[in-house]
């Protein structure tokens, strides 16, 4: 625990509550007072991609999850999201491939022209369909923090997405994103829209400036 500690001060974009900065990296692009749909949000506190956004920079959102099928994880997340009394943002517990993203964000007042959009789901072809989903339903966000989950992966999700996404005015702004200062342990891509005036980088560069 120590060593992890000391390791982490020795970098300048580790967060609190994210696994790989996620949020960090949406501050700095956009700063307070933007718009999420988190996609597999998990817990409302522990590993969450939205909570720094939402209850440190008033960002306005959506969460899904579906707790995987599984009925003890989704009585277990409820409950979670229930006592998080932090959290104001509309969580819903539906299907990432069926939901209704545009319903959605009608209902809670927010453009679909989101600034991040966090997808992380399992199993990983899930997570590329939800992201189609999303995309061919209207949805345009600006910063997406996509799971691939490389490290274990046969196929190589990242080159699909990017292939999936560049027609629609997508680029690659950080790769080979790992997980908790673990570089062996490559499990996403943030892809940006063209519109944003950022060059791609490393996760590794980006992570100690």
């Amino acid at each position: 625990m120590r060593l992890k500690k000391i390791l982490k001060s020795l970098f300048n974009k580790t967060s609190n509550y994210s696994q790989a900065g996620q949020d960090l990296f949406a501050v700095e692009l956009f700063g307070s007072y933007g718009t999420y749909v988190d996609v597999g949000a998990g817990e409302p506190i522990r590993l969450n991609n939205t909570y720094l956004l939402e209850v440190k920079n008033n960002w306005k959102g959506i969460s899904v999850d579906y707790g995987d099928h599984d009925q003890k994880k989704i009585r277990r997340l409820k409950k979670l999201w229930h006592d998080c009394n932090e959290r104001k943002n509309k969580i819903y517990w539906a299907d990432a491939l069926t939901f209704d993203y545009k319903l959605a964000l009608r209902e809670n007042n927010i453009k679909f022209d989101i600034d991040f959009l966090s997808c992380d789901i399992d199993p990983q072809e899930n997570t590329f369909l939800a992201l189609k989903k999303i995309i061919n339903d209207g949805i345009r966000p600006k910063y997406i923090a996509f799971e691939t989950d490389f490290y274990r992966e046969k196929i190589n999700y990242s080159k699909l997405a990017y292939e999936f996404l560049k027609p629609y005015g997508y680029k690659i702004g950080v790769k080979n994103v790992y997980s908790n200062l673990k570089k062996n342990k490559i499990f996403e891509t943030w892809f940006i829209s063209d519109a944003v005036n950022f060059n791609t980088i490393e996760y590794f560069d980006w992570v100690k400036k």
